[in-house]
């Protein structure tokens, strides 16, 4: 009963024609993402000030800037920032492919099961760039500006930051993308349970484990302060709860 819940045309689809489906899928992605990031790229220096809004907030005052040293530097930093948000702009039409490629070869209760994680897996992204962009690095960027000397001392030379463009948006789409794919751990492991290889007891018994993993984790993904690592760290603690609930909840359905 349950084979005919199964699209009949996909599963009697020869690999040839397999093939052919993912190709289509996949110039249907890339052509999203390469137009989503051409017109990123037209709207680059608004998204630049909305990156650089974190840092320009900390260092107030005259003649504050950041700088490039190369001469091609400011040029391909802009299409960094276009192919950043234009990942995120493309995002769901890529995801849509996804589903329309993997859907046809799924049960009813197999499509039942996965939309909900094709939906939370976004929607955690976001959050966790959103919780890094507005708590996270207003933080840490108060924390290192906290180091400039504005005011010669002893005869000696003011100490002011002037960070280059490149390795400051580098360095904000890094935290960005370390965020959001930390925030996925929910989706992961609760996936991880749907196919056997964990269970909520496990993940129980291994929190010890867990805790020194998160920390260290934390620690590589931020910048070298305590508080960022907190800060990273602390939620990721809440979200494996989380998954352990939600891992619980999953087994009683069953």
């Amino acid at each position: 009963m349950q084979q005919s819940d199964k699209s009949s045309d996909f599963s009697q689809m020869p690999l040839l024609e397999h093939l052919l489906e993912l190709r289509q899928r996949l110039i249907y992605s890339f052509v999203a993402f390469v137009l989503a990031s051409l017109l990123c790229y037209h709207f680059a220096r608004d998204i630049y000030a909305f990156l650089v809004r974190p840092l320009a907030e900390v260092l107030q005052g005259e003649n504050r800037r950041l700088i490039y040293t190369g001469l091609t530097e400011a040029f391909f930093t802009y299409m960094k920032l276009a192919i950043f948000a234009g990942g995120f702009l493309s995002f769901p039409v890529i995801a849509v492919q996804v589903w329309m490629f993997v859907a046809p070869g799924l049960y009813k209760n197999e499509k039942k099961a996965f939309l909900p994680f094709l939906v939370a897996t976004p929607a955690l992204f976001l959050i966790g760039a959103a919780f890094v962009y507005y708590f996270v690095i207003p933080v840490a960027w108060k924390f290192f500006a906290g180091f400039e000397s504005l005011a010669p001392q002893n005869n000696g030379l003011p100490i002011q930051l002037e960070a280059r463009v490149g390795e400051y948006l580098s360095l904000v789409m890094t935290l960005i993308f370390a965020f959001g794919f930390c925030f996925q751990m929910p989706v992961l492991l609760t996936l991880l349970a749907r196919v056997g290889l964990v269970n909520a007891q496990s993940l129980a018994d291994k929190r010890r484990y867990a805790i020194v993993g998160i920390f260290t984790i934390a620690a590589i993904l931020t910048p070298p302060d305590v508080l960022s690592q907190l800060m990273l760290a602390v939620p990721l603690l809440g979200l494996y709860e989380i998954s352990v609930l939600l891992v619980r909840i999953a087994e009683s359905k069953k």
